[in-house]
């Protein structure tokens, strides 16, 4: 069984058909969305109509929650709140009241999922090191947990000790240790590397591999500016910041 893991498609269209795409290509019969599907990017409606049609376990995330609600509030940046009412006005109250019921946290077969962290799941913090990842390992009761919202890939080993590796293209999962994945972001990358990233983890050889998909850039910038979103929005996406 192959479960594609993604995470972060922030209405990015052409991202997420580009990694379903790549997804079949490498046999995955399986789909986990860990949330952040709406935000940022000019696509909100159709990012969340494909993913409801692929019928599969989805978290929320934090822009799911924001664009479901009236208002955001304080404490989100300007870009972001900008996306935020442009995601509002795209959605139907369907749509709305779909992101808005979804859970914060659940286990998947044998792993969990979490958009941001297994400790505070619903204050939405960063795990940017190890010392953030000790929070999450003391709730996690499965082998393997897979996380989002910081838009760049990262795992997080812990046996006697907790090891970040900033870096990873493959990882086989060993018994008697357990692992937190970050599987970057479909919509937003923000590691230096524009592509789109997800996870396919392999559970008959135990391995979860990271993947890096090339989509068409230049069509969602265009989208972006078309939708009245700021420049800068599309600007970054190029740059994987």
């Amino acid at each position: 069984m192959r479960f594609a893991i993604f995470s972060d498609v922030h209405s990015n269209l052409h991202a997420l058909e580009a990694v379903l795409a790549d997804s079949r290509e490498n046999n995955c019969s399986h789909y986990v969305c860990l949330g952040d599907i709406v935000g940022y990017n000019a696509f909100p409606a159709e990012c969340v109509a494909k993913i409801r049609e692929l019928d599969c376990p989805v978290v929320k995330g934090n822009h799911d929650e924001l664009a479901s609600m009236l208002s955001s509030g304080e404490g989100f940046n300007e870009l972001a709140e900008e996306a935020i009412q442009y995601s509002r006005e795209c959605l139907s109250e369907d749509d709305k009241n779909w992101l808005r019921n979804l859970r914060l946290q659940r286990q998947v077969r044998d792993f969990t999922i979490v958009h941001a962290t297994l400790d505070t799941p619903h204050k939405w913090g960063y795990i940017f090191n190890a010392l953030d990842a000790a929070g999450s390992f003391s709730y996690q009761h499965t082998t393997l947990c897979f996380i989002g919202h910081t838009h760049s890939p990262r795992v997080y080993v812990r046996d006697s000790t907790i090891q970040a590796l900033p870096t990873f293209t493959e990882i086989s999962i060993e018994p008697g240790k357990k692992y937190l994945i970050n599987v970057g972001s479909v919509g937003q990358p923000r590691d230096g590397n524009w592509r789109a990233a997800y996870c396919i983890y392999d559970t008959q050889e135990n391995v979860v591999k990271l993947r890096r998909v090339t989509y068409d850039l230049n069509s969602t910038q265009e989208a972006i500016l078309a939708a009245g979103l700021p420049a800068k929005l599309a600007e970054r996406l190029a740059y994987g910041k």
